[in-house]
């Protein structure tokens, strides 16, 4: 049961996209999520200065109760270790450090194999070892190299067991393993704790070691699920995930972003899962579903569209790993009220402007 921190009955939660944050560092320098963009494999430091205080800003501008971590924390293709967790955790910890709770989900670049740069290969064609191992023993290089990507289920296992309370994140139902990250959160009245005011799905769109779906069974979990805990669909429910499905794609602005979407950014298409298994048909059939976020994966995209009853939603690039150039932000998502109950969101940059608000729900 979540509760708000504020003795109000608003809620304010910051989905932040897309950190692509943990790259391999053969310096000394911490990658944290306020400079995501390390040193890649080769040492080469990027030309342009990372800018200090990204995440920080808005959790310090916004104050939010909650925080959503939505996927492609780290980029593992490029980090060639037994274990990631520990770039996993620098990437959370903003929120750790000032005592916001949150929430995350897996992205494609998660759990990814490594990636071999061709640059890595000398002139025998065989590679440096390059570990981020300050020893010189091969014995330690042997133990901390690998090359098949840290498995969902470690990543998930050391957020949880080192971040509680602070992380709500959960493992998923072994049933629909490999997706792990598919669980649901209840926000609640401070002066209730009993009385649900929203529920919050999340669902592990796939990609890395498996494909970009969401499967049939997840789908009914989601269906089993509501039906559960919220049998009359009183409630209301937004669902998060990290890979757009293809109802986005039918959504999509052409060209700029005009009413009733609501956005600043539409530079690239959608890149949508491979498949589509009735989530979008279930989620679209049910009253009390308002909006699904999805961030990360398209980070040229942040616009708002209605998809038949409710909103299909991208956040902002909130990190500095990954492709693209474009001003960081993160998306706004406030919860007001309990008896007349309101849905609203909007994007905060990093430079402190504010645009593209929103009403999902009223």
């Amino acid at each position: 049961c979540l509760r708000q921190r504020r003795p109000t009955s608003d809620s304010t939660a910051a989905a932040f996209s897309g950190f692509d944050g943990a790259r391999l560092s053969r310096s000394r320098s911490s990658p944290t999520c306020t400079s995501a963009r390390l040193p890649g494999p080769t040492g080469a430091r990027p030309k342009t200065p990372i800018p200090s205080g990204s995440c920080p800003t808005f959790l310090d501008a916004e104050k939010p109760d909650f925080v959503v971590y939505l996927g492609d924390l780290v980029t593992a293709n490029n980090v060639p270790i037994a274990n990631a967790s520990s770039y996993w955790g620098q990437a959370t910890s903003p929120a750790r450090q000032r005592g916001i709770p949150w929430a995350s989900v897996f992205g494609n670049h998660d759990d990814m194999p490594f990636e071999w740069p061709i640059e890595w290969f000398s002139g025998p064609g065989i590679p440096e070892v390059r570990c981020p191992d300050e020893t010189n023993s091969s014995c330690s290089v042997q133990y901390s190299c690998s090359f098949k990507g840290t498995q969902r289920l470690v990543l998930m296992k050391n957020e949880v067991e080192q971040n509680a309370p602070l992380s709500r994140s959960k493992f998923g139902p072994k049933e629909l393993w490999p997706s792990i990250s598919n669980y649901v959160l209840q926000l609640s009245s401070p002066d209730d704790p009993k009385s649900p005011v929203l529920f919050m799905y999340f669902l592990d769109s796939g990609g890395g070691s498996y494909p970009e779906v969401i499967s049939s069974a997840q789908a009914k979990w989601f269906e089993r699920k509501s039906r559960e805990i919220n049998p009359e669909s009183k409630v209301p429910e937004i669902i998060f995930w990290h890979i757009p499905s293809k109802a986005y794609k039918e959504v999509a602005p052409w060209f700029g972003i005009r009413k009733p979407c609501v956005g600043s950014i539409n530079k690239e298409s959608v890149a949508a899962q491979e498949a589509e298994f009735g989530i979008m048909d279930m989620l679209a059939k049910r009253p009390s579903v308002k909006a699904i976020f999805v961030v990360g994966h398209n980070h040229g995209l942040d616009w708002c569209c209605p998809y038949e009853k409710l909103w299909l939603c991208y956040a902002r690039h909130t990190g500095y790993g990954g492709y693209g150039n474009w001003a960081r932000g993160a998306r706004m998502v406030e919860a007001i009220g309990e008896q007349d109950f309101s849905l609203k969101s909007w994007i905060r940059m990093e430079d402190g402007k504010v645009h593209s608000e929103v009403v999902l729900s009223s």
